[in-house]
C-alpha cells in the first residue's frame, strides 16, 4: 500500500473523461447522461454530505474508483484496490479534483438555507444568495459558454437543458429558495421587435424560449420550495397586454404561493439605465400569505458609468472609422424619420443605456467618449461585468470577448438581486424560524 497520496493529488478536471470512454467502461450516473458528467461529479463533491440518493452516491464512487484504474494502468502508478476505494469515498480529503474548490466564490462554510439557481447565467443569483449564507445545490445552465464561466467562479458544472427530465431528476428532493431568470427574449421590447421583423412568434407562443416558465412551474409544483425569486423583464408585464403576466401570477397563485412583484431600476446600485421586474414568492402551506416581505427602497443613482472604466485600454476597443461613420449615418438616417434609433454617446458623469447581449457587435447603445479628434470606444468585457455589478475578482478569462458580452448583457444587476435576496432571505429565517 502506498504511503503518501502524492501520486493522485495532482489529478485534475482536464484528466477526468468528458464522454463515456466505452472501450475502458468509464461513464458516471448511466449513459443516458453523459453529457452531464462533471456536473453530476462536481455537484456531487459540493454536496458530498447532503446526498440522499444511495444510488446517485455509489454510481459516482464507482465512477472515481474507475476512473484511479485506469489511470494506474495507462501510468503504472502503485495504487492499491484498498487505497483506490478510500479515495473515491472521500476524495476531498485526499485532494483529488482540487480545482473545483480553488475559486473566487466558494460555498459558504456554514449555510442558512439552500437553494437552486435555474437559467444561471453567470451566476448573479449564486453570488447574492450566498451572500445571505445560502448554499448551492443544483444548477442549470444549456450555453456551454456560459457553463465555462459559471466552473470557473464556482467550481461546479451546472447541469444543461432543464426541460429534459434526466436533468431535473439531479434536482434534490428538499431545498429552501428556487432561484430562476428564465430567458426574457420572447417578452423583452427588443426580442419582440427582432422576432416580429423575423416573422417568429414572441412571448408563450415562441415555443424555443417562450414556455421556459412552465418548467419552472413545474419544478416548483413537485418540490414545493418555501420560497421562490423570479427575474424578467420589464416588458414582461405589458406582453400581450397584459395577458402574459396574468398567466405567470396565476400559476403561481394556483400553486399556492403568495405573489409580490415589482419592477426596479438597477440605476441605483450600479450606473445603468436597466429596469426588471422582480417577482418573490412565499409558500403559502408555511407561511398562509402572512409574510412581512417588502422590496428594497429605489433612490436615485449614486455612481456614475466614469467609475467603472479602466484609465488604460486596448486600442481594440475603438470604434474604427468606418464602424463610426456606419453608426452616424444609420442614427441620422432615423432621426430624419423622426425615430429615436441609434447610438448612445455616453454622459461619463451620467449613467449609460441598458447593456444587451448584442453589444459584442458594435457597441453602440453604450459609447464611451475619447475626446476630440479620437473615436469612441466599446466598454470592456470587465467593465461590463462592473456595469452589472461583478467585483474584479471574477473570472471571465475562460471565454472569448464576444461570448463575454452575451454574459455580461444576459446577467442580472448583482448587487440588486442581492438587495432583493437580502430582504427574502431576511424574510424567510424570520417568519419560518428555519
Amino acid at each position: 500500500m502506498i504511503e503518501t497520496k502524492t501520486n493522485i493529488q495532482n489529478i485534475k478536471l482536464v484528466d477526468f473523461p468528458e464522454e463515456i470512454d466505452e472501450q475502458n467502461g468509464i461513464k458516471l450516473y448511466g449513459e443516458i447522461s453523459w453529457e452531464n458528467q462533471l456536473a453530476v461529479l462536481s455537484h456531487y463533491l459540493h454536496n458530498n454530505g447532503n446526498i440522499e440518493d444511495n444510488d446517485y452516491r455509489k454510481e459516482v464512487i464507482n465512477a472515481i474508483r474507475e476512473f484511479l484504474e485506469r489511470k494506474k494502468e495507462i501510468k503504472n502508478e502503485e495504487i492499491t484496490e484498498e487505497y483506490a476505494t478510500k479515495v473515491a469515498e472521500d476524495p476531498i480529503a485526499y485532494d483529488l479534483f482540487a480545482d473545483f474548490f480553488n475559486v473566487p466564490f466558494p460555498d459558504p462554510g456554514e449555510p442558512k438555507f439552500t437553494f437552486i439557481d435555474l437559467f444561471a447565467g453567470m451566476g448573479g443569483f449564486r453570488l447574492a444568495m450566498q451572500a445571505q449564507g445560502g448554499k448551492c445545490v443544483f444548477s442549470s445552465e444549456w450555453n456551454k459558454y456560459a457553463q465555462k464561466t459559471y466552473m470557473a467562479n464556482f467550481g461546479e458544472m451546472p447541469f444543461g437543458d432543464i426541460t429534459k427530465d434526466v436533468t431535473k431528476s439531479f434536482i434534490p428532493q428538499e431545498f429552501d429558495v428556487l432561484c430562476a431568470g428564465f430567458p426574457c427574449q420572447p417578452f423583452s421590447i427588443a426580442g419582440v421587435s427582432k422576432k416580429k421583423s423575423l416573422g417568429r412568434e414572441t412571448g408563450f407562443k415562441d415555443k424555443t424560449q417562450g414556455t421556459l416558465f412552465f418548467d419552472v412551474a413545474d419544478i416548483i409544483s413537485r418540490h414545493r420550495p418555501k420560497a421562490f425569486f423570479l427575474e424578467n423583464v420589464k416588458n414582461l408585464m405589458s406582453h400581450d397586454k397584459g395577458n402574459t403576466f396574468k398567466v405567470i401570477k396565476g400559476t403561481l397563485e394556483e400553486l399556492r404561493y403568495s405573489i409580490h412583484y415589482l419592477v426596479m431600476d438597477g440605476q441605483t446600485y450600479v450606473p445603468q439605465h436597466r429596469e426588471r421586474i422582480m417577482i418573490v414568492g412565499f409558500n403559502r402551506d408555511i407561511f398562509h400569505g402572512e409574510e412581512q416581505f417588502t422590496f428594497p427602497k429605489q433612490e436615485q443613482a449614486t455612481r456614475s458609468i466614469k467609475d467603472i472604466l479602466d484609465p488604460n485600454i486596448d486600442e481594440k476597443y475603438t470604434l474604427s472609422d468606418k464602424l463610426w461613420n456606419y453608426l452616424q449615418n444609420y442614427a441620422e438616417k432615423h432621426r430624419a424619420k423622426g425615430n429615436g434609433f441609434g447610438y448612445g454617446l455616453t454622459d461619463l458623469n451620467g449613467i449609460s443605456r441598458t447593456l444587451s447581449a448584442r453589444y459584442y457587435k458594435d457597441g453602440s447603445e453604450i459609447l464611451i467618449p475619447q475626446g476630440e479628434g479620437k473615436n469612441p470606444r466599446k466598454l470592456s468585457p470587465r467593465e461590463c461585468a462592473r456595469l452589472m455589478g461583478y467585483p474584479d475578482k471574477y473570472r471571465l478569462n475562460q471565454v472569448s470577448d464576444v461570448q463575454a458580452y452575451r454574459q455580461c448583457g444576459n446577467s442580472v444587476v448583482v448587487p440588486l438581486i442581492t438587495a432583493v435576496s437580502e430582504q427574502l432571505v431576511k424574510t424567510m429565517l424570520t417568519d419560518n424560524n428555519i
